[in-house]
Order: C-alpha cells, then sequence, then structure tokens
C-alpha cells in the first residue's frame, strides 16, 4: 500500500503540471558525493581555531557528537523520501506528510537557507581570494564562480555530477597530504604531541552538560547541507532506497573525515588557547608541511566553497523553487516552474539563482546572511521530525516497538536537539527569521485564496 502511495505521488508531482519530467539519471554514488560535496570534507579547516577554544581543544569529539545529534534527523529524511521520491526535500515531504499549508511555510523557510547559502559562500571565497592576490577585486571572483556554477548546473545534472567527482577528489587529495605531513610531524620527527592523546578526543575535567550543549550548538551547524540530497530525488533512478541511504551515509562518512583531521590538527598543536580563530588550522599546516601546505589548503578551500559547494547549494536550491512553482505557490511560478526541453534541468530557476547570489553577495553582510541560513534551516529540520511522527504514527498508525522507536523516540530526539540549538539564536537572528516567516505567510495566504486551495498534485492523495 506504502509503495503504491508512492508511486502515485510521483507521478502526480512530476505529470500534473504537464512540464517535462526531470531525467533520472542519479545513482547512490552520485548522491554520496554530492551529499559529500555540500557538507566539504575540509569545512573544519575554516573554523577550528574559534571551535578549539570552545571546546577547549576537543574538537574531534565536538563531531562525534554532531554525528550523534543530526543521524536523528539524517533518519527522518530518510523515512520520508521512500514514502514521497519526489524533489522539494522538507517542503514537499511536510505538505504530503503533515499539511499542504505548513509544508508551504516549511519550504518558505528552507528558501532561506539555500537560496542564500551560494550568496555566502560566495561572499566568502571572493574575500578569501581578494586578499591572496589584492589587485583583483573580491565582486569579480564573486562574478566568476557564480558564472561558472550557473553554466554546470543549467547544463544538466549529469554534468553536475561529474563536476562534484572532480572537485571532491581536489579536497580529499589536499586532505590527504595534510594528514601525510602530519603523520610525519607527529610519529617520525617526534614533534607535537609526539604520539597518540587521548586530550583531543576526551578531558574528563571539561566534559559536563555545559559542554555538551555548547559541542551540539556547534556540530549541529556544522553538519548542514546534508538534508541537500533529497532535493534531487527526481533525478534519482531509485529514489524509494538511494536517497534515504545516502544521506545517512554522507552525514556519517563526513562526521568521521571531520574527526580524523581536526584529530591530526590537535596532535600536531597541542596548544589550542592561542591559536587565530579564523586562521588557525592554517597555521597548524604550515607548521607541519611548511608554506607549501599552508597556501595549497587556503586555495582548495576557496575552490569548495566558491565552486564545489555552491554549485551543490545552488543545484539544492533550483530543484526546491522549482517544486514549488510547480504547485504554483511562488510569485513567478509561471517562469520558475520550467523544465528546459534539452537539458532537462530546472533551467529558469538556475539562472534565477545565479542572479540573485550576485545581489546578495555584494549587498548584505556575511553575518546578515548566516543568521538567515541558520534560522531557516533547523525551523525546517523541526518542521520534517514532527511530520514523521504524525504521519506514521499518528495517520498511518504505524504500531510495535520497532515503529516506536523509528517514528516516536527518533524523530522526537531530532527534534529537541534541533529545538535546543534554534533556541540559542540571538535576538537579531529571530527577529530576521519571523519576519521572513512573516512574509511567507502573507504570500501562502495569498495563493491559498486564504488557506482554503492546496495545489492540483495533492488532491488525488
Amino acid at each position: 500500500m506504502a509503495q503504491a502511495q508512492t508511486t502515485k505521488s510521483v507521478n502526480i508531482a512530476v505529470s500534473s503540471s504537464g512540464h517535462t519530467e526531470l531525467r533520472r539519471v542519479l545513482t547512490f554514488k552520485d548522491l554520496l558525493i554530492y551529499g559529500m560535496v555540500f557538507m566539504v570534507p575540509i569545512a573544519p579547516m575554516g573554523v577550528y581555531g574559534i571551535v578549539s577554544q570552545q571546546s577547549f581543544g576537543m574538537v574531534p569529539l565536538v563531531y562525534l557528537v554532531g554525528i550523534i545529534a543530526m543521524v536523528f534527523t539524517a533518519l527522518s529524511y530518510s523515512k520520508m523520501s521512500k514514502e514521497f521520491p519526489v524533489a522539494g526535500s522538507v517542503y514537499s515531504y511536510v505538505q504530503r506528510g503533515l499539511n499542504p499549508h505548513i509544508g508551504f511555510l516549511s519550504g518558505w523557510m528552507i528558501l532561506v537557507d539555500y537560496i542564500l547559502a551560494p550568496s555566502l559562500l560566495y561572499a566568502f571565497s571572493g574575500l578569501w581570494l581578494s586578499s591572496l592576490v589584492p589587485g583583483i577585486p573580491a565582486v569579480v571572483w564573486v562574478l566568476l564562480f557564480i558564472v561558472i556554477n550557473t553554466i554546470v548546473n543549467a547544463r544538466g545534472v549529469q554534468l553536475a555530477a561529474k563536476t562534484n567527482f572532480i572537485l571532491l577528489g581536489v579536497e580529499v587529495l589536499a586532505l590527504l597530504i595534510f594528514i601525510a605531513l602530519a603523520i610525519k610531524f607527529v610519529f617520525v620527527d617526534g614533534l607535537g604531541t609526539g604520539g597518540f592523546s587521548m586530550k583531543p578526543l576526551f578531558q574528563a575535567d571539561h566534559v559536563n552538560i555545559g559542554f555538551i550543549a555548547t559541542a551540539t550548538s556547534i556540530a549541529v551547524l556544522s553538519f548542514l547541507g546534508f538534508d541537500g540530497i533529497s532535493t534531487l530525488s527526481e533525478e534519482t533512478k531509485d529514489p524509494t532506497k538511494t536517497v534515504g541511504r545516502a544521506t545517512i551515509a554522507a552525514l556519517v562518512i563526513l562526521g568521521l573525515i571531520f574527526m580524523l583531521e581536526t584529530y591530526m590538527a590537535a596532535l600536531v598543536h597541542p596548544k589550542y588557547a592561542g591559536l587565530d580563530p579564523d586562521m588557525g588550522f592554517f597555521d597548524i599546516a604550515k607548521e607541519a608541511g611548511g608554506s607549501f601546505l599552508y597556501y595549497l589548503l587556503i586555495i582548495v578551500n576557496v575552490i569548495a566553497a566558491g565552486i564545489a559547494n555552491a554549485l551543490a547549494a545552488q543545484s539544492a536550491i533550483s530543484r526546491i523553487l522549482y517544486s514549488m512553482s510547480r504547485d504554483k505557490l511562488l510569485p513567478g511560478s509561471s517562469f520558475l516552474g520550467k523544465i528546459h526541453p534539452k537539458y532537462q534541468t530546472p533551467f529558469n530557476a538556475t539562472l534565477f539563482v545565479g542572479v540573485l547570489s550576485i545581489i546578495v553577495a555584494n549587498t548584505l553582510s556575511i553575518e546578515t546572511i548566516i543568521k538567515f541560513v541558520n534560522f531557516g534551516a533547523l525551523t525546517s529540520f523541526m518542521l520534517l521530525n514532527v511530520t514523521v511522527f504524525v504521519y506514521f504514527y499518528i495517520k498511518k498508525k504505524e504500531r510495535g516497538l520497532g515503529a516506536f522507536f523509528k517514528f516516536v523516540v527518533f524523530p522526537l530526539a531530532g527534534f529537541a536537539v534541533i529545538a535546543y540549538v534554534w533556541s540559542g539564536f540571538d535576538k537579531m537572528t529571530f527577529m530576521a527569521g519571523f519576519g521572513w516567516l512573516a512574509i511567507g505567510i502573507i504570500v501562502g495566504a495569498i495563493k491559498s485564496k486564504g488557506y482554503k486551495e492546496v495545489p492540483a498534485s495533492l488532491g488525488q492523495l
């Protein structure tokens, strides 16, 4: 019965609009690579200094906490992607599993995360490169990255998948070089800690409830992006099995990689208190491998953020825009909801994201963008976890001990973790986030004629 509902959901969602379907070409490997690129294997390098100071040097433990904390929400994505293998991510899941109008608002909130994420990455990359090459303004680098990524995404998901594979290889190679030189520095040359140490993993005098709370808030935000895999459901060959597996696998694999690279950094330089908050990891790299490794990691980080990560983020948001526009729920839906007849991609939505990224990256501050991104993502995650509980346990009446854990304990644990981090946002973040939500409520009311109408694709569900 569930499988029949799933098949019907896909057919209605894709065919009722009358547009050309997205091309189903992606495999588990493609989705796994996409998820890893989205989360960025070398992401801890940019924040290592500040995280190390806040965690008393136990950065690997912070990421272990992150795996445990986020796996509950990843399981929720897995359950919903199997039930509803359609584009739109949390928008489609909450829309179909909880309520169409709440689904719209969840999509509206995740929009602000995904639509600003590429802008944030472009802004960071432009800033880093302009410091390395002062003669070229940051705006030039931003424009270059946006043009490259827009062309790749617009031409087709297969080209994007191949690009992701190459870029992931570059990141992994740079990471392996760092680990090899760190091993030589510590275990061969006898420098740093001179050998293995438990301090980066556990310090009894510092690990308490307060530490776990701080670590959770840091780690959860570090894992944002794993959910992007679900946006490619309609371009995946076997989405009911593949999307959920890839989501969980990407989260766990990236978490373990985060732990390994930060553990080696801690062995190279155990005195965390004096690290530069912004450049701490790169300074450690210079200590272990000289100027060559220092500049190599900075350049690869620029490529990872400005091209690899931004490419994945732009791909994700264009699919969410397409899905919501296909249901006629956004201003400009007739434009954003079209599929390119040749490339079979949400071409117009992709171009729109590229243009918007140019505007946002050059007008809003990085701090403002970060606040919007974090608030939108975590609010949507909470709604997703509630949806799993309501849809499977309340509506479908899934019972039994196994179902109790899968559809009650796990999603509510995911909700609790995210709610805790969400409650810690500052006043400005809440003002910005609820301001965006208020706009969404107004748009939703207009599009649904006072929340009385639902998308045609849901009429037969």
